[in-house]
């Protein structure tokens, strides 16, 4: 690999793209709430909160999050179903768990001093070398190469590399790329710069070539093959499974909630009762009704269709085929299982598929949000 660093850097100018690079990032860059400051703690919660997720969905989310856990003793305190509540809506969960793993480390073991190693850092919970790189780069001014998937379409058509980005290797090759090209006067500026290039105008269709800071160095655009980079294999298809869900009210206005495992996808969030559709379509909502009957101790009755909700995860997906539902007895719960008045059911955590299937079912009864 370091032959072939050598190779795509020999005769590129190092300190020009830099300087271009910087300056631009310095007139250009978008007024965001973590750039405010440099608190290590901050721009880590902004970080952990951007993988996968958009800017502008994160903003919102970013401040309310720091209005309610301002420092790092006050999220490693933070009880886990207040924090889901939070986060809700941004998914991927296991993020903000990792995160608060790391962070009561950190108030542990670091006296809640962020450190500013990479060795250090590079081994808490959820921390990668992507988050490490942004962090330490960002708060503490490390010449530490952040590398995702802005940064490698930008890297890819400044030096015309057509491997595929989809591969651990290749990402480890622009690990050492920019390390190598890292500035180390402003590695904060530099790091932001490419990930800001790579949202507003090394975009990944119809790149905005002629406004680009750094075209001059672009080797893809004098060669005419930017459209055509990166180049990422397709992942094969996620199985799509299927699954039936009652929102079950009782004649006082209670409805049934129930939380999910401690451990898998969507741990310890909370869904209204429903089961993965095995048997004929036929008989899904009388089989499910049955069921319920069994599990709850209640009479059961399914009213009324709300609607088929679909929610895709990164290797699966969802198809919710919700329905409202009525219930009668004595309904005994447990700490995971429980009926709620209804005004209280958004205190409680949901995943997104199960907001949406409670949407359907307030527009059903014609209850304001």
């Amino acid at each position: 690999m370091n032959a072939r660093i050598e190779k795509l850097t020999k005769s590129f100018k190092i300190n020009e793209f830099q300087k271009a690079l910087i300056d631009w990032f310095k007139e250009e860059q978008r007024d965001l709430p973590w750039r405010e400051s440099k608190d290590p703690y901050k721009v880590w919660v902004s970080e952990i909160m951007l993988q996968q997720t958009r800017v502008d969905t994160v903003i919102p989310y970013f401040n309310r999050f720091m209005e309610k856990y301002p420092t790092i003793a006050d999220l490693a305190n933070a009880d886990e179903q207040d924090l889901l509540k939070v986060w809700e809506g941004l998914g991927y969960y296991s993020r903000v768990r990792n995160l608060q793993t790391a962070v009561k480390e950190v108030h542990e073991k670091y006296g809640g001093i962020v450190p500013d190693t990479k060795e250090e850092f590079g081994s808490l919970k959820g921390v990668g070398p992507y988050t490490t790189g942004a962090v330490l780069s960002i708060a503490y001014g490390k010449p530490i190469p952040a590398v995702d998937g802005n940064v490698m379409r930008v890297m890819s058509r400044i030096f015309n590399i057509d491997d595929d980005i989809a591969k651990v290797k290749t990402r480890k090759l622009f690990e050492a790329l920019v390390e190598e090209v890292i500035s180390h006067e402003d590695p904060s500026s530099f790091n932001q710069g490419l990930m800001e290039l790579g949202a507003l105008v090394c975009t990944p269709k119809n790149p905005s070539c002629l406004l680009c800071p750094v075209l001059e160095f672009c080797t893809a655009y004098h060669e005419g093959t930017q459209n055509d980079l990166p180049v990422k294999k397709k992942a094969k298809k996620g199985k799509t499974l299927q699954y039936i869900a009652v929102v079950l009210e009782d004649e006082d206005g209670k409805i049934i909630v129930r939380q999910r495992s401690s451990e898998g996808l969507l741990a310890s969030l909370w869904e209204f009762p429903n089961s993965e559709v095995l048997s004929s379509w036929k008989n899904m909502v009388e089989d499910y009704e049955k069921q319920l009957v069994e599990e709850l101790g209640v009479e059961v009755d399914v009213v009324e269709p709300l609607g088929v909700v679909d929610h895709i995860f990164s290797h699966l997906t969802w198809k919710i085929h919700a329905f409202r539902g009525e219930f009668r007895g004595e309904f005994v719960g447990s700490d995971n299982l429980k009926a709620v008045p209804i005004e209280e059911v958004e205190d409680y955590p949901f995943p997104v598929p199960y907001q949406k299937v409670w949407k359907e079912f307030k527009e059903k009864r014609g209850i304001g949000s």
